[in-house]
């Protein structure tokens, strides 16, 4: 027996398996269909083209098939798929896939997606994969079968985890693993300059050039650092963006600069 609470609401054009319960607050789109025996425990919302695989559980204020967080999106019909008898907990967000990927974000059979999970467009999760809370992934990631991601850990987008892997908590994955391995640690360390950034933001090739250069003395010259910024301050002081970086190297910081890598990245850039 299918039980939709008074104050949920379903578009026209939603379909409700059998033996499904909709709880209070829930919101339900047009294109949605909700297998037999899901259950939407209250305040849902599950919107675009999106399939809830049978026997599903979602949990209060989690979101699934909203619009990505990208700004090439312009609306296109993508979708996203939960398969079945999967968890999916408090405050998670399973975005839709786009048109310019693979225009479906998937989640797998038998997962149990922990709160305040963050799925990005184009994800493929697998089956029987366990993502603890707090995981934050970019979009197009591909974690496979039977995969177990540790609370707090963050994946770079197209990364690639292979099957049955883990991942240790807080830990930062910048690459694929492969199936079977363990993977920890979150050891940031500034390895070049931002360039691209510096080019969608219209800062001009000699400014990059000179940015660059100033980048490379300060983390990377010889001796110590502090005669290196005394160095840039007199060879590139007048540039307005390498005073902002001493400005700031300049501030207290109860942290601390992150450290640079050994060797800056081939082309100084990030």
């Amino acid at each position: 027996m299918t039980r939709i609470h008074p104050t949920a609401v379903i578009a026209p054009g939603a379909v409700i398996g059998a033996g499904a319960e909709i709880g209070p607050f829930c919101t339900i789109g047009p294109d949605v269909r909700i297998g037999e025996g899901v259950r939407l425990v209250s305040h849902v919302v599950v919107d675009g083209h999106t399939e809830i695989g049978e026997g599903a559980q979602l949990f209060p204020f989690c979101t699934v098939g909203l619009a990505p967080q990208d700004l090439k999106y312009k609306g296109e019909p993508t979708r996203t798929q939960v398969g079945a008898r999967t968890l999916i907990r408090e405050h998670v967000t399973i975005h839709r896939g786009t048109a310019t990927g693979v225009g479906v974000t998937t989640v797998g059979n038998d997962c149990m997606v922990m709160a305040v999970v963050h799925v990005a467009h184009d994800c493929q999760i697998g089956n029987g994969v366990i993502i603890a809370n707090n995981v934050v992934m970019g979009g197009h990631v591909t974690i496979d079968d039977n995969a177990v991601i540790g609370g707090s850990a963050a994946i770079h987008q197209f990364v690639h985890i292979g099957r049955a892997a883990m991942i240790g908590g807080v830990s930062g994955v910048g690459g694929d693993v492969v199936p079977f391995g363990f993977v920890i640690g979150n050891h940031g360390r500034l390895s070049g300059l931002n360039v691209i950034g510096l080019r969608r933001r219209g800062y001009s090739h000699s400014q990059i050039h000179v940015i660059r250069a100033a980048f490379k003395e300060l983390f990377w010259g010889d001796g110590v650092q502090a005669n290196r910024v005394v160095e840039v301050k007199a060879r590139f002081g007048d540039e307005p963006l390498v005073a902002e970086i001493l400005t700031f190297m300049a501030t207290p910081s109860r942290r601390g600069m992150i450290r640079a890598s050994r060797t800056a990245s081939e082309d100084g850039e990030a």
